[in-house]
């Protein structure tokens, strides 16, 4: 049965919890930023190792598919000893193929560093919503929920930013070493100023792969994964296949200028913690059918080839996204009346998995039909994640 604990914020070990947030939000950004600092480089790197658009893909595909795999064992070990050590010792981890990447020399020496990479990401990615939980409570655990989106954005956005630009200064290889660095450094923020949490469940990993696995017959709860699947297949989708869209005929932009379309990440920055915050007020359901409708339209508009109506469009994209994404995580943890851990896990699950497919399926209507093909299934995503959103009743 689980073990009651008091809330962290509450207890006799009460800490300083701006730093506490501080830690977790740079290490959200520093991971995030390696989930995806090969995507504005996939041109580089498919001439670099000789493959296709739709195979240079699979440099974040491999990334996102062992997140899928790994949360399912973060989510009930996090149950089991605690949070805070899976986080640290994950993040450190991470450090080590991250550094590996700048010196492979084939395609599939790269992948395989890539799919390291993403066995330690859930280290942090899968259990920190929970640990979120027991940090601060419910009544305030929209806010910083949507706090920890929006740092998930942020690294997003630097980690494709910052990846294009160090690549047309020294090439993509120091992207890695970079990146290396900086993972390890937040791996140490998270070991000296995160407060200990005590271990919530008891009976082993049975058990807890028990009470995981359960969540999936909740028809509240599965709706609620088949938002997050759907909703990162789109958005990766997008993302994955827009350099391709960007850098061929007419815009013929360069790696620096298709790194600074994902400057549009900063309306998920901006909106999330909006998000977080409303919907403690406004009805869950209300604010992610609100949120992907915005991204429908922002994503139709980029079939229009003007550059300036480009950018206008992707901020739209990501307003519509982030505000369904910032909502998403926290419904999941109100949901899940025990196992908080695996029911987070099992939403990455859903999340990373729709993620792997949205960075192949994209690229195959790309190769047969164009942007066109590209915007047409990511819209068809949506359309799922609408379905679903509108069976939950919360």
């Amino acid at each position: 049965m689980p073990k009651p604990i008091p809330n962290l914020a509450t207890s006799s070990t009460q800490v300083d919890l701006r730093w506490a947030m501080f830690a977790l939000y740079v290490a959200a950004t520093v991971v995030f930023s390696d989930m995806y600092l090969t995507q504005p480089i996939l041109p580089l790197l498919a001439e670099e190792f000789q493959v296709t658009p739709s195979t240079a893909g699979l440099t974040i595909s491999a990334v996102v598919i062992m997140i899928a795999l790994g949360s399912t064992a973060y989510g009930p070990l996090s149950d089991m000893i605690g949070r805070k050590s899976v986080m640290v010792a994950a993040c450190a981890l991470l450090s080590l193929p991250t550094m590996l990447g700048a010196f492979a020399t084939s395609f599939e020496q790269m992948l395989f560093f890539r799919a390291l990479q993403g066995l330690c990401i859930p280290g942090l990615t899968a259990i920190a919503v929970a640990y979120l939980g027991d940090l601060v409570g419910p009544a305030a655990l929209g806010k910083v929920v949507g706090g920890w989106v929006a740092a998930n954005v942020a690294g997003g956005l630097v980690g494709r930013v910052a990846s294009g630009i160090i690549t047309d200064l020294a090439g993509w290889r120091e992207v890695f070493v970079i990146f290396a660095l900086l993972t390890m450094v937040s791996a140490l923020l998270l070991a000296f100023l995160l407060p200990e949490d005590r271990v919530r469940e008891s009976g082993g990993w049975g058990q807890a792969y028990r009470a995981m696995f359960a969540h999936i017959h909740d028809p509240q709860l599965f709706s609620a994964f088949m938002i997050g699947g759907t909703l990162f297949f789109g958005f990766i989708g997008t993302f994955t296949f827009l350099p391709f869209y960007l850098t061929g005929e007419p815009f013929l932009l360069s790696p620096t200028m298709v790194a600074f379309a994902y400057v549009s990440y900063l309306a998920g920055v901006l909106v999330s913690p909006i998000a977080g915050s409303l919907s403690n007020r406004i009805s869950r359901r209300t604010l992610i059918t609100l949120g992907l409708l915005i991204a429908m339209l922002g994503l139709s508009l980029t079939l229009i080839p003007v550059l300036p109506l480009i950018a206008i469009s992707l901020f739209i994209l990501c307003t519509g996204m982030f505000t369904a994404q910032a909502i998403a995580p926290a419904l999941v943890n109100t949901l899940a009346k025990q196992a908080k851990g695996g029911a987070g896990a099992l939403y990455l699950v859903f999340y990373y998995i729709g993620g792997t497919l949205g960075a192949v399926v994209p690229g195959l209507a790309w190769q047969a039909f164009g942007w066109i093909g590209v915007v047409a299934t990511c819209l068809t995503a949506f359309g799922i994640a609408l379905i679903a959103n509108w069976r939950i009743n919360i």
